[in-house]
């Protein structure tokens, strides 16, 4: 399967800021989003609506819309009720991702019948499962995602310990929908093994727009 707009071993860039960044900002996302196209990336993660407005005006590129949502009862946080997909199908981003652990989630839904609902109620539009080991993957896969992608690894209780390389060396062996290396791929050499390991693209975020966070990095080392 090939990815509308996103050719495979493509660099796409997570533009997004904590609330308690410098940086959280819809405007400054937007610039992000710009200076990630004029630098070469074929697609921008995104999360908000707000965000995702203003990035549109300045990038014509395909986005992967996220909303980040808590809820009291669930440690589940992206895009994690139908309310959130609502909103991001209305706004009309490519590819929606949500979280594909197999955690609880805060509408009670298991992963499958969570898949079955958003897919039957928007047949046509692109769905990313986020998830964290082989087995959400191989889920996600079977209930109906378009796309699976790791962002989750190490993120879950279940894989505090595991390496997003392995589990994607893992996933290319099994999964046949495309398969996205997002996490930790915080250098050019590691993006570039991950399209060698078969990821069809890569997503790389805090490294490249997150400017106190790679302060931190460096501030880790030298201060050793």
């Amino acid at each position: 399967m090939k990815i509308k707009g996103i050719d495979r071993g493509a660099l796409i860039v997570s533009c997004q800021a904590l609330k308690d960044e410098p940086l959280h900002s819809s405007f400054i996302m937007s610039k992000m989003a710009l200076a990630a196209m004029l630098g070469g990336a074929s697609g921008i993660r995104a999360n908000t609506i707000e965000d995702i407005k203003a990035i549109k005006k300045e990038v014509d590129l395909p986005i992967i819309g996220i909303i980040k949502k808590s809820y009291d009862n669930s440690e589940v946080v992206i895009t994690p009720t139908i309310e959130e997909i609502d909103k991001l199908y209305n706004e009309g981003v490519d590819i929606i991702a949500f979280d594909g652990t197999s955690r609880e989630r805060p509408d009670g839904k298991s992963i499958e019948e969570f898949i079955k609902c958003i897919k039957q109620k928007y047949p046509c539009q692109l769905f990313m499962a986020d998830v964290s080991n082989l087995d959400e993957a191989l889920n996600a896969e079977k209930y109906g995602a378009d796309i699976v992608a790791i962002t989750l690894v190490g993120y879950t209780d279940y894989t505090k310990h595991d390496r997003a390389s392995d589990v994607l060396r893992e996933l290319v062996e099994v999964i046949k929908i495309p398969i996205i290396a997002e996490g930790n791929f915080d250098t050019p050499e590691k993006a570039k093994r991950a399209i060698d390991i078969g990821a069809y693209a890569v997503v790389v975020g805090s490294a490249i727009t997150r400017p106190k966070y790679i302060t931190e990095q460096f501030m880790k080392q030298i201060t050793q």
